[in-house]
């Protein structure tokens, strides 16, 4: 994977990631990591923001019986497929084969797609290609202002949580 440029990471809380997938994708739940691109004028410096949830990504790496460090692994490279320009719902398993490589370099365990039977597992199933009906998609609005989006999460974050302090 060749992504050049800089990727802003904000680890955040359950709370404002559902607030950034209301606001840039209209879903009013949170979820696990949202990826912001960058602006094609400025993504030769600027790739884009990902937001990770720590809380989300807690349960995900019990569930899955690895370090939470791991699950973040995972987490950010799914993120950064998205920033290159891979979209498991649309491009016919080509996320999916290309997060599977990256993670066995990495040594990473089973990716976000795996784990959903993502889109060319379903296609495989029903015979078709594209994505399966209801699958997760975790890319933030094209039109959203990347950086502006994580700033806000990260301005809005409550640092009593963030710093395990209760208010």
């Amino acid at each position: 994977m060749r992504l050049r440029g800089e990727v802003s990471v904000l680890l955040t809380t359950d709370r404002n990631m559902r607030r950034l997938n209301r606001q840039f994708r209209g879903k009013d739940k949170s979820t696990d990591v949202l990826s912001f691109p960058a602006d094609p004028l400025v993504q030769n410096q600027e790739r884009g923001d990902l937001a990770v949830s720590v809380p989300t990504a807690l349960r995900q790496a019990r569930e899955q019986g690895h370090a939470l460090a791991v699950e973040l692994k995972v987490l950010i490279l799914h993120g950064l497929l998205h920033l290159a320009g891979y979209d498991h719902e649309r491009d016919n398993g080509e996320m999916e084969q290309r997060e599977r490589v990256v993670r066995g370099r990495l040594g990473l365990p089973k990716g976000l797609i795996e784990r959903t039977g993502g889109p060319a597992i379903a296609a495989r199933k029903n015979g078709k290609g594209g994505a399966r009906k209801g699958s997760r998609v975790v890319r933030a609005s094209r039109n959203a202002v990347p950086s502006a989006a994580v700033a806000t999460a990260a301005s809005a974050q409550d640092d009593s949580h963030v710093r395990g302090r209760k208010g």
